[in-house]
Formats: structure tokens, C-alpha cells, sequence
């Protein structure tokens, strides 16, 4: 390696399919290059299987990234739809990995660092072999991170199923986990998704470092116990690198969002609630039903994003993001849509909204969210309140840390007992309850203090700031 090129560091980047964990690996991508001039090869697994709102966010990116797609692989042999999550990732990511992971890091001449996601960590063995130091990108809170550093150990002690536990899971120097707050992959240790799920995280220990997309004063106690606990220093765990919030800045725009947004901006500062399930999230006919009835009955201005619904799974569009197209009027109340928009208090848009832009949009205020982490990040990040309301994967999780006392930043509405949705008068009551109640402007407060730590974490001579540059400063060498 020449003299000059030494200077500039080239560091691969590997998310796993999925837009939840493509966005903040391509924002770390972006963080490198532009404000480190670091040169980025993002790797893309690329299947048989399209996504929209994935070759959207590929466009347009800065010089110095260069998306290199892997080379494409069927997997429809080895997936089907109603194959779980993480059992559908791993089988795509062993696929596309073992036939041409090695060869591709080797045409870019073994770039000075590889950063993996969760469940690309079929990696390691690979770069072991080209001698590339391998860092895992964490794209959930550290309290998961935390967790699942535990689980291994959590999985030899406990017998029968962890959610049938009576009391909460004590997580070493963390606060507990409810069993009921457990996420999916965990909830049942028989089936192969379980399986996968524990045999990604006990890799985890084989990083050469871990980037947390989080920052100290969010989440200051998980991140003392990872430095500081007896438990996590014999493991040993890699060195942390808490580099957050990284999010996402901007997204390109269709008509349908311009529309969205010139709406918005008639709206009186901080009136409208932003109601989206995630990326990949879906509710059922029966909650549809009950959620249109409750944002009815608030009174309340919104901009509601909605999709098919789904009685088979909450995560029915994870795959496929931005794909599915459909008409609201087709499952929607009658007369629902009519009566909104003849109040000008709603707008309904279907399959997909532009979420950063209606987030910092000064008329928004509050987010009716599925708890993503990095919707969570994003909310946080622009001073919005939260209505918790998880669907899937670790996000029961999240909703428990936002609605603690310590964070404060989101309500979560409660099923009645014998119920199997939320029904419209809780629906009401928690909407009210941030648009235009007393607990509203707490967490309204909260979350403005928030949003100010993180950017003061972000700038020069913040933690996360600092953290990165010292990775840096790691590849130089």
C-alpha cells in the first residue's frame, strides 16, 4: 500500500436485507466518507426478491460509497413467505455469503476493516481467513445489546421456555425484562428461529469492536454495565464504540409525499399525530377498524400511513417494503375516509410516507410508532413524543424503555382483558392524552432535552463524535 493511499482508510460495510438495518448502516457509511474521507464499499446482498423503498435509498450517494451488489442469488429454495424473520434472513444471508463474500473482499483488496450487521455473522470465518478485522453494527438500543450478550448464558441456565418465567429476566447491571416484553425470537426455544437468532449473538463476542447506534445520556446505565460489570468484562466483550443516533437525513420525494407535506403545512404547530406501523409492520382487519374509529373519536388532526391488513403476521411487509400497493377504501370504516377529509383533520396515505420529513415538520406533534429503534431515534431526534405501539422483533423492548420513568418520552395503550386488540375509546384516550394533556407537555419536554443531548453528542468533542474518530484512527494503523 502506497503512502498516500495509507491515509485514506477503506472499511467495507455489510447490512443484512431488511430496510430496519440497510438505513443506519448506510448512515454510518455516509458518516465515514463524509465527514472522515474514509472510503466506503457498502456491500448488497441482492435476491430474486425486489424492494421499492431499498433502490430508492441507494440513489444519489456521496462520493467516495461506492454500493457494490454482491452477486444475485435465488433464494427461492431455500425461503418461503411464511418462513419466520430471522430464519428467512439467515437462509439468504448464508446463500449469497457462502458463494461470494470472500471473492468480492478480495477484488477490493482486502479493505482495512469489514462492519457487519447482527446477522451477517457468517463473516467472521470468512475474513478470518483474508486476515480483515470484522466489527458487528448493532442496530437496536444498548439495553438489547445487553440482553443479548446474556442470552447464551441465559439459554444453558434456564430450563422450558423464558416467557413462562415468573419473575421479570434480570439482565446483569440493566433493568429487568418482563417475559411478556420478551421479543419474538425468543419467545420459543423449539424452532429453528430461536436457534439461529442465539447462534448469531453468541458470535457476537468474536468483533473486533461493536457500534451501538445510541448515545451516554439515553441510555447511560446499559452502557456502564457493558464497561463496568463483572459479567460483561469476563466474556470478554469487545471494545463499544456507542457512535448514535445515526438516522436517517433525507429521502427522495414522489408526488403522493409533496402532497402529503404542502398538507401538513397548513396545520397549526404541533396538531398533527403521525400514525405508521414501521416499515415492515402490518395491523389486522379488526385493529384497522378500531384504530380508525379511535383517531376518529380524538378529534385530533393526523396523517395515518396504512397497508393491507394482515391476520397472519405483524411484520407481513418486511420484505417487500414500499411494494404492496392498495386501496384503504377497501378495508377502512365506510364513510371513514370521507368524513376526515371533509373535517380536514386527516389524511390517510397508503403503504408508505415520507417519515423524516414529517417528523421534523413543525406541525407534527406526536408519533404513534411501532417502536423501531431507528423510528425511535428518528422521534427522539426531532422532538417528538411518542405513542409506543410495537408490533414485532425487539420492539415490546423499546416501548418498555421509552415508557420507564427515566426516558419518559412515549404512553403505550393497554389491551382490556379478554380483548384481542386495543380497542377505539383507549385508542382515543392515549391520543388525546399526548396531543393536547398535561402528561403530553412532560414528555414533549423530555424528549426537547433529548433531542438536544444528542446533538450536542454528535458535534465536536461529543462521545459519539469521539468514539467514531477513535475507530478511525484504529484502521489508520
Amino acid at each position: 500500500m502506497g503512502g498516500i493511499e495509507s491515509l485514506q482508510p477503506h472499511v467495507a460495510v455489510l447490512p443484512s436485507p431488511g430496510l430496519g438495518h440497510l438505513i443506519p448502516l448506510l448512515e454510518f457509511a455516509k458518516r465515514l466518507v463524509l465527514n472522515h474521507g474514509v472510503h466506503v464499499s457498502f456491500l448488497v446482498i441482492t435476491t430474486n426478491e425486489a424492494s421499492a423503498a431499498k433502490n430508492n435509498l441507494l440513489r444519489s450517494l456521496p462520493h467516495g460509497l461506492d454500493v457494490v451488489d454482491l452477486p444475485p442469488v435465488d433464494v427461492s429454495a431455500v425461503t418461503s413467505d411464511d418462513m419466520p424473520v430471522v430464519t428467512r434472513l439467515h437462509a439468504i444471508v448464508e446463500e449469497s455469503l457462502s458463494k461470494s463474500l470472500k471473492s468480492v473482499l478480495t477484488e477490493l483488496c482486502n479493505p482495512n476493516a469489514l462492519v457487519i450487521d447482527l446477522f451477517c455473522t457468517q463473516a467472521f470465518e470468512i475474513c478470518s481467513q483474508l486476515s480483515i478485522p470484522t466489527y458487528s453494527f448493532v442496530t437496536t438500543s444498548v439495553h438489547f445489546f445487553a440482553f443479548i450478550t446474556y442470552l447464551p448464558t441465559l439459554d444453558r441456565e434456564v430450563q422450558g421456555e423464558f416467557v413462562d418465567l415468573p419473575e421479570p429476566i434480570k439482565i446483569p447491571g440493566c433493568p429487568p425484562v418482563r417475559p411478556e416484553d420478551l421479543l419474538d425470537q425468543v419467545r420459543n426455544r423449539k424452532i429453528d428461529e430461536y436457534k439461529f437468532f442465539l447462534l448469531h449473538v453468541s458470535r457476537l463476542p468474536l468483533a473486533a469492536g461493536i457500534f451501538l447506534n445510541s448515545w451516554e445520556n439515553l441510555e447511560f446505565v446499559p452502557l456502564k454495565a457493558i464497561r463496568e460489570h463483572s459479567f460483561y468484562l469476563q466474556i470478554p466483550t469487545p471494545p463499544i464504540y456507542p457512535i448514535g443516533p445515526l438516522i436517517k437525513e433525507d429521502e427522495p420525494l414522489s408526488a403522493s409525499d409533496e402532497e402529503c407535506l404542502a398538507w401538513l403545512d397548513k396545520q397549526p404547530p404541533d396538531s398533527v399525530l403521525f400514525a405508521v406501523p414501521g416499515s415492515g409492520g402490518t395491523l389486522t382487519a379488526e385493529q384497522v377498524t378500531e384504530m380508525a374509529w379511535g383517531l376518529e373519536q380524538s378529534k385530533q388532526r393526523f396523517i395515518w400511513v396504512v397497508r393491507m391488513p394482515s391476520d397472519a403476521s405483524a411484520s407481513a411487509t418486511f420484505f417487500n417494503v414500499g411494494s404492496d400497493v392498495n386501496d384503504p377504501k377497501a378495508y377502512l370504516p365506510e364513510g371513514f375516509l370521507q368524513r376526515t377529509r371533509a373535517q380536514g383533520a386527516g389524511m390517510v396515505v397508503p403503504s408508505w410516507a415520507p417519515q423524516v420529513h414529517i417528523l421534523r415538520h413543525p406541525s407534527t406533534g406526536g408519533f404513534l410508532s411501532h417502536c423501531g429503534w431507528n423510528s425511535t431515534l428518528e422521534s427522539i431526534c426531532h422532538g417528538v413524543p411518542m405513542i409506543a405501539w410495537p408490533l414485532y422483533a425487539e420492539q415490546r423492548m423499546n416501548a418498555a424503555m421509552l415508557t420507564a420513568e427515566e426516558t419518559g418520552v412515549a404512553v403505550k395503550p393497554e389491551i382490556e382483558p379478554g380483548k384481542k386488540v386495543i380497542g377505539r375509546e383507549e385508542i382515543e384516550r392515549v391520543v388525546r392524552l399526548v396531543m393536547e394533556g398535561e402528561e403530553g407537555k412532560v414528555m414533549r419536554r423530555r424528549v426537547q432535552e433529548l433531542k438536544e443531548s444528542a446533538s450536542r453528542e454528535l458535534g465536536d468533542g461529543g462521545s459519539s463524535s469521539d468514539s467514531l474518530a477513535s475507530f478511525i484512527k484504529k484502521c489508520k494503523h
